[in-house]
């Protein structure tokens, strides 16, 4: 009987292969589905629907920084999202607890660690470094992205990427006019006037060093 589906989001098999075997060994009701993009999660989220538990590397190919943390959040809702990464600056675990991530994982830690705080947070607890603190700066602009709308959100991400207004029509399978539209909106939630500085804004949210 299948209790619940959590999804790893990784792109080192050593590292996916090793968490997904440590769960399945201590929830056996559990499916634990792995990815290795953020466009295989996607995928999976819309195939499988409702997930216990996202595991996510930040620096997946695709992920343009935050950006797929912020788009698989969009389809998740009030799933609980861990970031798991070696890239483990106190900026960026300062940034994970600013975004609503539930934890910060370092791939420089022992699995055995990494499996334990997999277990406070299914367990419903947070798990950041002792030493990691909110940042304030962060947390403002998470504020300002969470008053864009879904689409907003999506055009915002888009934009970061460099997508050009036509692409991202194209994508999201509205017009030009509609994306302009849209961008109006988001220059003036943000307080910016052009998609340079939108960008320039978000970037530190983004993609913290």
């Amino acid at each position: 009987m299948t209790i619940g589906r959590i999804l790893i989001a990784d792109d080192h098999p050593l590292i996916r292969e090793g968490i997904q075997l440590s769960i399945r060994a201590r929830h056996p009701g559990h499916v634990v589905d792995v990815a290795g993009s953020i466009a295989e999660a996607e995928a999976l989220i819309e195939r499988n629907g409702a997930y216990k538990l996202l595991l996510l590397d930040y620096e997946l190919p695709d992920a343009n920084g935050f950006g797929g943390f912020f788009r698989l959040q969009h389809l998740l809702g009030r799933t609980p999202i861990a970031i798991i990464s070696a890239h483990d600056s106190e900026q960026m675990v300062a940034t994970t607890q600013a975004v609503g991530a539930s934890g910060f994982l370092s791939k420089r830690q022992p699995l055995d660690a990494t499996i334990a705080g997999i277990e406070i947070i299914l367990g419903g607890g947070r798990v950041f470094p002792a030493s990691a603190g909110p940042d304030t700066h962060i947390d403002m602009l998470r504020k300002r992205l969470d008053s864009l709308s879904g689409a907003q959100r999506r055009v915002l991400l888009a934009l970061a990427g460099g997508d050009l207004n036509k692409q991202i029509a194209a994508d999201l399978g509205v017009s030009e006019a509609t994306i302009k539209a849209h961008l109006s909106a988001i220059f003036r939630k943000l307080g910016v006037t052009n998609r340079t500085q939108a960008i320039l804004m978000m970037r530190p949210l983004l993609q913290p060093s």
